[in-house]
């Protein structure tokens, strides 16, 4: 027969290996469950000892009981008061990271565009929003007939027409324009270029980056607000083939070394010779892909050489000077570099979306 004392050695050996609320269990049935446990089987062994010894065997053995029922007790309010609170912090635990917001994927294509031009040497200004129609047309040889001055194309806010209901019903006069200039949303930043050459006498190297506004219907290309970024330098004999020059440059920078470009003739009223500039698909290497409809290259911008009449109405010698300018797309360049197939998700703030760039 198993004495008390032994029997109180193996419950105490086993009970310091209790790690939770489960192993207590497990220990308690195995002493003091009522069929099988030991302590019950302790007792049943004492029934069949000599009728002398059975007083003082059975106080050892409810005293063995007691023990353990205390022991069990104790441990299991140590077990409750390491166990943590409902919603405490656990200093213990390892920290956790905090989530980083992103930046938007237009903004990390304009500072990359004004990192490469700055180290082309270009000054990054910007100007107003809100325009007039000398700085934004007029001053860019679009005289008032021009298509791109129609109601359909240009915001144009309600101040600047004195309160009065706007038709496009023709051209105004000079007069006209003089006597009440409207005021509108720029409808591209090349109206900064124009500003800087009346305050700046060349050279001149500026990016214009900004925002811009047109009356278009929203759909997968298209937004009434989008993003420009402008360029112009003007200085003594600067040709055509400075402004490929730079334009290479930028591509080979901003997309992949191997970049090639094709200038496409075109028409600005700003620029003359003007060219639409079509970049190398960098997926297929020109050869030809569903990125490019299969035609190994990508529209990117449009550029030309400064207008003399620009020049003209800045007060500058056009005999003297020379200059290019190019006007992009800040979505554009996003949309190409990051295969983006509809220009709403730029706006859309859609978390989703915009977690997939670079911090």
């Amino acid at each position: 027969m198993v004495d008390a004392a032994h029997l109180r050695a193996q419950f105490l050996a086993d009970l310091d290996g209790v790690a939770s609320d489960r192993d207590l269990q497990v220990v308690r049935d195995r002493y003091l469950a009522r069929k099988g446990g030991l302590v019950a089987r302790l007792l049943k062994e004492i029934a069949g000892t000599p009728a002398a010894d059975r007083p003082r065997l059975g106080q050892q053995a409810n005293a063995l009981k007691l023990d353990i029922e205390a022991n069990i007790a104790a441990r299991r309010e140590r077990l409750a008061a390491d166990r943590p609170v409902a919603g405490a912090i656990d200093v213990t635990l390892p920290g956790r990271r905090p989530a980083l917001g992103h930046r938007h994927p237009l903004t990390i294509v304009r500072a990359q565009m004004e990192a490469i031009f700055t180290r082309l040497g270009f000054a990054v200004v910007e100007g107003p929003e809100a325009e007039d129609e000398f700085h934004c047309f007029d001053a860019l040889n679009m005289p008032a007939s021009h298509p791109a001055r129609d109601m359909q194309d240009t915001l144009y806010l309600a101040g600047s027409m004195r309160g009065e209901a706007w038709t496009a019903t023709g051209p105004r006069s000079a007069d006209e324009q003089a006597r009440d200039p409207r005021t509108l949303l720029r409808t591209h930043t090349s109206s900064m270029q124009v500003r800087y050459m009346q305050a700046h006498e060349p050279p001149i190297r500026i990016v214009v980056p900004g925002t811009v506004y047109r009356r278009d219907n929203p759909d997968l290309t298209h937004s009434p607000m989008f993003h420009q970024m402008e360029g112009l330098l003007v200085g003594e004999r600067i040709s055509l083939a400075d402004l490929k020059g730079v334009l290479l440059t930028f591509a080979r920078e901003m997309f992949a070394p191997s970049s090639r470009l094709r200038f496409r003739p075109s028409f600005f009223p700003y620029t003359e010779p003007s060219a639409e500039v079509d970049i190398s698909c960098w997926a297929c290497e020109g050869a030809g892909c569903a990125q490019c409809k299969r035609t190994g290259w990508l529209e990117i911008l449009g550029c030309g050489m400064v207008h003399p009449a620009v020049f003209e109405a800045v007060g500058y010698d056009a005999e003297r000077y020379t200059g290019f300018a190019w006007g992009m797309g800040i979505e554009r360049i996003a949309i190409l570099k990051y295969g983006v197939e509809d220009i709403r998700l730029f706006f859309d703030n859609d978390l989703r979306f915009l977690e997939q760039f670079p911090i």
